[in-house]
């Protein structure tokens, strides 16, 4: 059983479920744990540094994917400030040093420490997870890295990376960077079983071996032909806005997805992306029962449940044969 920490509106564990492990998830946030719930998740409604490895006894795997706030280039950038003192704690709780998050300072930047602590705690109780899976935005590809030093030290094989979520079967480009690490026997990443988008370039080009992205439009065709508009990253300059057709991927779904703009061929406006339509974007099933007051964050929060079911896979040894490398370039 997979214990999965922020385990958010459920990604994690419904690709769990995808690769036939059972799942209970850790989550503070009312909203999405009323999603969990009516999607029928095994879930504990609480702040994960409540709990900790002897509160799930019959977990045998740990997975998470902290708080991107403070690491993601759309925030604040604490996280990334931090960074230095990030690394130095991670290193320090590897030699069993007494850290003070609070020191990191936002305290959503020292929540990144705590599947480290989850982990150290079980290896120190004598049960020790067999598997680890992590992931967060690819700004904290460091971090995961200084995790894998200290995971080696306990006895893990680790691969960290960044891994595209259109090679996964997501019908949007996000890259995350992602840790995954086996107790008994060596561990790789997932590899991709789709080709890489690339602004320009024709879905049915590249590796043959390897199946075209999906679109948008495949994703939603009743939509019919359509255009999204964003201003990601714009600054507020309208003449900054990113378009993408309804034939290439979504841009990265952020909780900002209900402010985009979907207008028709003759750039007339369409309504809005649904919660349902948004959700498939992320990468979860058409009747995911989204709940709460705030869908949208929920929705840039959660784990595409595709790359969820890679990563367990990986982690679990389980890695479909014949995939090819989907590493982003570092």
């Amino acid at each position: 059983m997979i214990v999965d920490l922020f385990a958010g509106p459920g990604g994690m564990d419904h690709g769990a479920a995808l690769a036939g492990v059972p799942s209970v998830g850790v989550e503070w946030d009312a909203n999405a744990v009323a999603t969990r719930v009516a999607a029928g998740l095994a879930t504990v409604h609480g702040d994960v540094r409540r709990y900790g490895p002897a509160d799930f006894s019959d977990a045998t795997v740990l997975a998470g994917g902290p708080p991107c706030q403070t690491w993601t280039v759309a925030g604040a950038g604490a996280g990334r400030a931090a960074l230095a003192d990030v690394l130095d704690a991670v290193k320090r709780m590897g030699a069993r040093e007494t850290v003070d998050p609070a020191v990191l300072g936002d305290e959503r930047t020292g929540l990144v420490l705590e599947p480290l602590r989850w982990a150290l705690e079980a290896a120190d109780a004598g049960r020790p997870y067999e598997a680890i899976v992590l992931e967060q935005v690819q700004q904290a590809r460091q971090v995961w890295d200084a995790y894998a030093e200290v995971l080696r030290a306990e006895g893990y094989s680790v691969a960290t990376g960044v891994l595209r979520t259109e090679q996964f079967g997501v019908p949007q480009t996000r890259r995350r960077a992602v840790l995954v690490a086996r107790l008994n026997g060596p561990v790789a990443l997932p590899e991709a079983s789709r080709r890489p988008y690339r602004r320009g370039v024709a879905q049915s080009a590249g590796d043959s071996r390897l199946a075209p992205w999906k679109s948008m439009g495949e994703t939603l065709p009743d939509r019919g032909p359509f255009t999204v508009i964003s201003n990601y990253g714009t600054g507020g300059d309208l003449k900054n806005r990113g378009r993408r057709s309804s034939g290439e991927p979504a841009f990265t779904v952020t909780g900002k997805i209900s402010r985009l703009r979907l207008v028709d061929p003759d750039g007339r406006d369409l309504p809005r992306l649904s919660p349902s339509e948004a959700g498939q974007l992320q990468g979860f099933p058409t009747d995911w029962p989204w709940s709460g007051g705030d869908i949208s964050r929920e929705l840039g929060n959660a784990c595409p449940p595709q790359l969820a079911a890679a990563l367990a896979e990986a982690a679990l040894g389980a890695q479909p044969a014949g995939a090819r490398p989907a590493l982003a370039a570092a």
